[in-house]
């Protein structure tokens, strides 16, 4: 059984609010009110925790909502490292803010985390700290979308797409995309039975269990994604500096798995995962030098022994009645403009200074991606 775990905490703003579990860093129940609509946009796992076997990865005891991986996959602290299974104590903070300091080391650094929100920004704010450490990892965020009626999806201009080197299941349940493979095209993307898939659409098969990466263009300065809902009627939009975070990860959750916890009732959820992890791509970490480094955007996150790294990141919801997809994210200082496809429109308040777009630290070795579970 796992320990009685720590009270969560409410962060509240105008219009938005959000829940901080320390039990593995989570951000959940994020509850945006627009339009005279309340959006709650995040994925829960439909089980409990006595469920979880006891040699499956700790944090699916609570899988929900949206944590740091670090490493992203597999590692010396199970999968998705510490920062996913370990405990996030929670410290004094300014007002609006939460903050919470990982109890043990990554890497030999110190992780802090930052959620913090504002009047009226139907956004969450969350800055990760890594102070001292050496070496190199692959790191994302682990946003799970809710998506039970259906999404379209739109993102800023990839380069590619790409599997991992293998499928994620193979004889316990089912993965549909072909492994490890790459295309520019997201709308045809190669499957296992020989025909392609839409990445742009969710879902576009029946129980499987599958990821995808898409590597962006490196002219970009902002990387999104946005995942309309149009039964729900809402967006929801995730925003990153693409120079520090070169990847988009999408995590298709969709009733392949047929053992515990999983069971076949895992469906519909999306998850949208941003960062930088070279050993999820299958073909490009066995080429040297790989087509990220070679490109200058960084293939891991890189820690400085005698400073700190930050990795930021911007989640949020908004309603959206027309159920277009999204053709445009722009930034233009503290507005933020989402287009749709046939003219849809609108004007958000952001900190539009928050993202940053200094060049990140130069990239770092690859590392081998083995077996993955979530």
């Amino acid at each position: 059984m796992e320990p009685e775990a720590p009270l969560t905490q409410t962060v509240l703003a105008r219009g938005i609010s959000v829940d901080f579990a320390p039990l593995g860093g989570v951000l959940q129940d994020l509850t945006v009110t627009d339009d005279g609509t309340t959006i709650a946009p995040l994925h829960h796992a439909p089980w409990s925790p006595d469920e979880v076997p006891a040699d499956s990865p700790r944090h699916q005891r609570w899988l929900a909502g949206d944590f740091l991986a670090a490493p992203f996959g597999p590692g010396p602290d199970g999968l998705h490292g510490l920062t996913a299974n370990g405990l996030w104590p929670i410290t004094p903070a300014a007002s609006g803010t939460l903050r919470a300091v990982l109890e043990g080391a990554v890497n030999g650094a110190t992780l802090v985390k930052e959620l913090s929100l504002a009047d009226d920004h139907p956004v969450v704010y969350q800055r990760h700290l890594f102070i001292g450490g050496t070496g190199a990892l692959p790191v994302a965020n682990h946003a799970m979308i809710s998506v039970p009626n259906g999404a379209k999806l739109s993102f800023s201009r990839k380069r590619w797409w790409e599997t991992l080197p293998e499928p994620l299941e193979t004889t316990r349940g089912r993965s549909c995309l072909a492994y490890p493979r790459r295309a520019e095209d997201a709308a045809e993307f190669p499957a296992a039975d020989g025909s392609t898939v839409n990445l742009h659409r969710y879902p576009w098969g029946e129980r499987h269990e599958d990821f995808v990466a898409g590597i962006e263009d490196p002219a970009s300065r902002l990387g999104w994604t946005a995942v309309v809902r149009p039964t729900e009627g809402d967006l929801i939009l995730t925003l990153r500096n693409a120079r520090a975070l070169p990847m988009t990860m999408l995590w298709h959750s969709n009733g392949g798995r047929d053992y515990a916890p999983w069971n076949g009732r895992h469906t519909g959820c999306l998850g949208v995962e941003e960062g930088a992890a070279l050993p999820v791509l299958g073909l490009s970490s066995r080429e040297t030098p790989d087509p990220l480094t070679a490109a200058g955007q960084p293939a891991l996150l890189t820690l400085d022994p005698l400073g700190t790294v930050e990795v930021r990141h911007i989640l949020g919801a908004i309603r959206w009645p027309t159920g277009q997809s999204v053709a445009g994210v722009m930034l233009e200082g503290d507005v933020l403009t989402v287009t749709g496809d046939w003219g849809a429109e609108r004007k958000l308040p952001i900190r539009g200074a928050w993202l940053g777009t200094a060049t990140p630290a130069a990239p770092a070795a690859r590392k081998p991606a083995v077996d993955w579970d979530s």
